[in-house]
């Protein structure tokens, strides 16, 4: 199941990217030969216009053709040359080009501000204002590797119904509470009941010293979680200011991921490819359907960053191919920036079999 939900959520958040640049260049005049979703082996197709519309058979998103897009002699100077994306202005390429990440942000608005209209987990002191918190419960929001609560099985999520010690036990807990029972009981064993979706749970653990200062700790950071509800009207304000939130902070946490890659201080083994977002879209959808709108919302915000790279066969690549042609005046010769970018989409898949790879054996040590 775990698999069908992730495929889900990739078709969607790639072929939201793809009818970008599909709308953009049809809306600019560019000819667009296939939109396809999924890939080939093609199952079923259908022609409106010049466009074929096709139903493919692997389905790991989607792709869309446009005439021009990788030039050649024809695309150059061929009889429907006009029409073709190389031949545009360049602010016209610059927006077919950009319209993919434009509108996997705009796919992250719509799924947040969905979210909020059906409800949306939210930690009560920071809900948006004017918001009705239901079902506020102690929710664990961060576990620190090789911790008491992570070696007890305890993930991210989950829901605290009570903890136990010797002849002790509290219910209707808040974070300060927790905290006091754990220091009260840093020597014994501690039993911590827990929801996680549907499932309940029981981890046993026993605190240990130097995770915070010198005081008994299991290795956790939580809040008061509650299901925030907002209007349709403030659903939408609210969901662009997290959008924007969340899209600075992607940014700001590569840039300090790729200054720490240059710096050599970065910590590959938490790059995670297709196999571990598998694992990690299943417990989303573990904890509900909002859960996982807002999850997906955070990988098409990713998808979108990732995009804008300056990077060869990315979208940033070819905008900056743009830049380099609007500064010299001349365009880059197709052969070159071709080449250039199968060899940048070579590099993107052995990178992603190598962190597949790196997964696939992280799931066989565990």
């Amino acid at each position: 199941m775990d698999i069908i939900i992730f495929l889900i959520v990739l078709l969607v958040l790639i072929v939201s990217h793809e009818f970008g640049h599909f709308i953009t260049a049809k809306k600019a005049g560019v000819r667009v030969d296939e939109f396809g979703i999924g890939f080939p082996p093609r199952i079923a197709s259908m022609k409106k216009g010049e466009t074929e519309y096709t139903l493919n058979a692997l389905p790991f998103g989607g792709f869309v053709k446009i005439f021009g897009e990788d030039p050649d002699e024809v695309s150059k100077s061929g009889p429907e040359s006009s029409r073709s994306l190389v031949n545009q202005p360049k602010y016209i390429q610059a927006a077919v080009i950009a319209a993919g990440v434009f509108f996997n942000i705009l796919l992250a608005w719509i799924l947040i501000s969905g979210g909020y209209m059906a409800g949306l987990p939210s930690g009560v002191e920071n809900a948006p204002a004017g918001a009705r918190i239901a079902e506020p419960e102690l929710t664990l929001v961060d576990v620190l590797p090789d911790s008491p609560a992570e070696d007890a099985g305890l993930k991210i999520g989950d829901r605290i119904m009570s903890v136990a010690a010797e002849k002790e036990m509290e219910e209707n807990l808040d974070p300060e509470a927790l905290q006091n029972f754990i220091g009260r009981h840093g020597d014994d064993e501690i039993h911590i009941a827990y929801r996680r979706g549907s499932e309940e749970g029981v981890a046993v653990l026993t605190p240990i010293l130097g995770i915070v200062e010198e005081k008994p700790a299991i290795g956790i950071a939580m809040d008061m979680i509650g299901i925030a509800t907002l209007p349709p009207h403030r659903a939408f304000f609210e969901g662009a200011k997290l959008t924007w939130n969340l899209t600075d902070a992607t940014v700001r946490g590569y840039g300090s991921f790729f200054k720490q890659i240059f710096m050599g201080d970065a910590d590959l083994s938490q790059v995670t490819g297709p196999v571990g977002i598998v694992g990690l879209v299943g417990d989303a959808s573990d904890f509900g359907f909002t859960y996982l709108l807002s999850f997906t919302a955070f990988i098409s915000i990713n998808l979108a960053v990732i995009n804008l790279l300056p990077f060869p066969a990315l979208d940033g690549g070819r905008l900056l191919f743009l830049a380099i042609e609007a500064v010299r005046r001349r365009p880059i010769p197709h052969k070159v920036s071709n080449t250039v970018n199968a060899a940048g989409f070579a590099l993107l898949l052995l990178l992603m079999l190598i962190v597949t790879y790196r997964d696939i054996l992280n799931i066989f040590e565990k």
